[in-house]
């Protein structure tokens, strides 16, 4: 089934898993793209352990608008604010207004992983890709679950959103152009990077999804692209459209949850399910539970 629907191009097995298959992933893609848990990891394991094929790279990459849609009306005034001062710094030169410089780090944050996205693109795009093996995508999400815990040990916790430096965009930009690897994460790759900036947790979330929009907006149209490219039937851009309505909405309540989360609690509980949720990988595949 998988080889019928797998370019060489671009990966379109999810046609294959039908409507009612891609809403259960456009529900778990919606709710962990945006949890610091590796919704690409999520994507690559729910089909194997279900026994389903792997939807391939581009699904997960164009399921991200989905999150895109959720953050962008969570943090609309945020948003609203930004876009407004960053094209009046433009054409007045104010370039001291707080809004603008924010818009200035969002644009350095998005550079690394831009430049990281065109270098791996054929590799993250072809069948049966080696950077989606379960093993590999198990193991960057123990790594990063280490990162996350030593983070949570070490930082100072203090830091407000509004004390942002373009330094702070280098770090946390780079930190997201990691989660290219499946099982990274890029809510806990920039998240990590801005708690260790000494970030409270709650703005360290708020940075990540700031600093993560046009990266993730980028991501999901360069996957489009692709598949228009790599000629997608009707069928199966209406099987993609329903997973993105779907995903939208559970990506809503993620980030409504999360930022309550984060502020009455440590990120523990979050570490804690993703070295057992990696670990769970790891050994499936090397028992050859899944493949």
């Amino acid at each position: 089934m998988a080889a019928h629907h797998c370019t060489a191009a671009v990966d379109t097995t999810f046609v294959s898993l039908g409507y009612a298959k891609v809403a259960v992933l456009g529900v778990v893609q919606g709710i962990t793209e945006l949890v610091p848990v590796s919704s690409s990891a999520h994507m690559r394991a729910v089909p194997a352990f279900l026994g389903w094929p792997d939807p391939g790279a581009a699904f997960s990459a164009t399921m991200q608008w989905a999150a895109l849609a959720a953050v962008v009306t969570y943090f609309w005034s945020d948003i609203a604010g930004v876009s407004r001062a960053t094209v009046s710094g433009l054409v007045h030169r104010n370039w001291k207004d707080r809004d603008f410089r924010l818009g200035i780090y969002i644009i350095v944050a998005t550079i690394p992983g831009g430049l990281a996205g065109l270098a791996l693109s054929k590799v993250l795009n072809a069948c049966d890709s080696p950077l989606r093996t379960p093993l590999l995508v198990g193991a960057a999400s123990i790594v990063v679950a280490l990162i996350m815990g030593l983070a949570e040990l070490i930082a100072s916790h203090k830091r407000g959103a509004e004390g942002l430096t373009l330094w702070d965009s280098i770090i946390v930009g780079l930190a997201q152009a990691f989660a290219l690897i499946p099982g990274v994460s890029r809510s806990g790759a920039a998240f990590s990077g801005a708690m260790f900036l000494g970030f409270n947790r709650e703005d360290a979330a708020r940075v990540s999804f700031l600093l993560g929009i046009p990266f993730i907006f980028l991501a999901g149209a360069k996957e489009i692209f692709e598949l228009h490219k790599a000629g997608l039937t009707s069928h199966g851009w209406s099987v993609l459209a329903f997973g993105l309505v779907v995903s939208s909405l559970s990506a809503f309540v993620a980030v409504w949850g999360l930022m309550r989360f984060l502020r009455h609690s440590t990120t523990w509980p979050l570490v804690i399910y993703r070295a057992a949720f990696g670990g769970l990988l790891v050994w499936g595949a090397s028992s050859g539970w899944i493949s």
